[in-house]
């Protein structure tokens, strides 16, 4: 059964930086290219990043590009997802997923920039 748990999330000022963790299990890790979502409330969920299943591609959505870096530790069987000069539109639940199969979403970790 795939699991999909993230964490990192919380409050930061505008400019901040946060550092996003999805741990997984249930699946082989490395067999997939894996995304990060978010949304926000009121919001459909968005696709922010998109990582190879071997690192070597990214993708970022427009919003979030030369801000974020999405990677991944194989070895650990964990995603990231870095986040610097965060904004306020940056607020969200962000979401972990695997690329080509839809698993069960986790929880979410939740974001907040605000001063």
């Amino acid at each position: 059964q795939v699991q999909l748990v993230e964490s990192g999330g919380g409050l930061v000022q505008p400019g901040g930086s946060l550092r996003l963790s999805c741990v997984t299990s249930g699946f082989t890790f490395t067999d997939y290219p894996m995304a990060w979502y978010r949304q926000a409330p009121g919001q459909e969920r968005e696709l922010v990043a998109v990582i190879g299943s071997d690192g070597s591609y990214t993708t970022y959505e427009d919003s979030v590009k030369g801000r974020f870096t999405i990677s991944r530790d194989n070895h650990k069987n964990t995603l990231y997802l870095q986040m610097n000069s965060l904004k306020p539109e940056d607020a969200a639940v962000y979401y972990c997923q695997l690329w080509g199969r839809l698993a069960t979403w986790g929880q979410g970790t939740q974001v907040i920039v605000s001063s």
